[in-house]
């Protein structure tokens, strides 16, 4: 116990020295930002930290001037999103600023931190009005690709100001125009009552992809279809049952008795044999479907591939004769159960189970990319 204290100690110290050591290396090389954050955070855990008090009170104001100075160079500046990077510097002062707050040892070092909350609120509207504008552009290309950018535009418009102008229908407009409208064709009836609509619509590895039944892409009164998705079922096969057997013989020797023999006691062994023949019943299934995927349009197959899953269910039993302790301990336990048999529809459902998976993971990979 006392061992796992002095380590515990032992780790501190090093995360101490770590951190301090850190503060200095950034300071040094000029991060002041990084130097302010290492030097407050050593400070909320050690109020007294020397060192971290030092680089603090050297590092602080460097590092608010210079992201002052970086948001007013991009205010300046023709770059693009301007105003957005000019938003990252004041939230790196306000940081800085909420840190030292609730940091009581810091705060001794800094009494009266700065914040740029009024700075921040402009340009954070100067940066919705730019995304929100960069985005109008982008729709007004009409491709799918500038749909998306728009949209993450539009959502950041209304990330920096909630709200903004028409952000929020201009983001679902984007979205709609980006997405990838799939109907999805009904499976048919099949002997096991096979149903992988379910799965088709669980996926969900793009948010630009979206799939419909007939009947909602004829009440959404769709302008386009891009993809037709079908599945069909193309077999499912169960063997019978196979059994197979084996025949063991086993010999050991076991304490019977004891004797004494100048006055010591000897054990006596006897020796035992016990024969077991142990079979092993199978069954194997084999489910297969096909994925279509075409394009609505042209007719063209983008995918049209075989799913086939393969499934087996064994168990064993075992009859013994002779002295059974002779039999290892980890298959005794077979001697004398009864020939097993496999649960109604076992093999239909894990078949079934495999193949939704497979499915769901064919989708998901066609789609990933879209």
């Amino acid at each position: 116990m006392k061992r796992s204290y002095l380590i515990l100690i032992f780790v501190g110290l090093a995360a101490i020295l770590q951190s301090c050591s850190s503060g200095k290396n950034a300071l040094k090389q000029g991060d002041y930002y990084q130097a302010v954050s290492l030097a407050v955070n050593r400070l909320r855990q050690n109020p007294d930290h020397k060192k971290s008090k030092e680089v603090l009170k050297t590092s602080y104001q460097f590092a608010v001037d210079y992201l002052e100075q970086s948001a007013q160079n991009q205010i300046t500046s023709n770059a693009n999103f301007k105003w957005k990077n000019a938003v990252q510097s004041y939230e790196q002062i306000n940081f800085l600023y909420e840190q030292i707050r609730t940091s009581p040892g810091a705060l001794k070092v800094i009494p009266n931190p700065i914040n740029k909350y009024k700075e921040l609120t402009e340009v954070k509207g100067k940066a919705a009005e730019e995304s929100y504008e960069a985005g109008v552009q982008a729709m007004l290309k009409n491709t799918r690709e500038d749909a998306k950018r728009a949209y993450f535009l539009f959502t950041d418009a209304n990330g920096l100001s909630p709200g903004y102008r028409e952000s929020i229908e201009m983001m679902e407009q984007a979205k709609f125009n980006a997405t990838i409208k799939v109907i999805v064709e009904p499976t048919f009836a099949n002997y096991n009552n096979w149903n992988f609509e379910p799965v088709v619509f669980g996926v969900n590895s793009n948010q630009f992809v979206k799939f419909y039944t007939p009947r909602e892409a004829e009440d959404a009164k769709l302008a386009r279809v891009d993809h037709i998705v079908k599945v069909s079922i193309n077999g499912y096969n169960e063997a019978r049952p196979s059994t197979s057997n084996r025949t063991d013989n086993f010999k050991d020797s076991v304490k019977v008795s004891e004797k004494t023999v100048n006055n010591q006691k000897i054990p006596v062994y006897e020796k035992i044999s016990a024969k077991m023949t142990t079979y092993e019943k199978v069954v194997t299934s084999r489910g297969s479907i096909i994925l279509y995927i075409r394009d609505a349009n042209s007719g063209a197959d983008l995918r049209n591939s075989d799913i086939i899953t393969d499934e087996r269910w064994s168990d064993r039993w075992a009859t013994c004769s002779g002295d059974t302790r002779a039999i290892p301990e980890a298959t005794r336990k077979l001697c004398g159960t009864k020939e097993p048999y496999m649960a109604r529809d076992f093999l239909i459902t894990a078949t079934k189970r495999s193949l939704d998976n497979k499915l769901a993971n064919a989708l998901s990979s066609f789609y990933s990319n879209y």
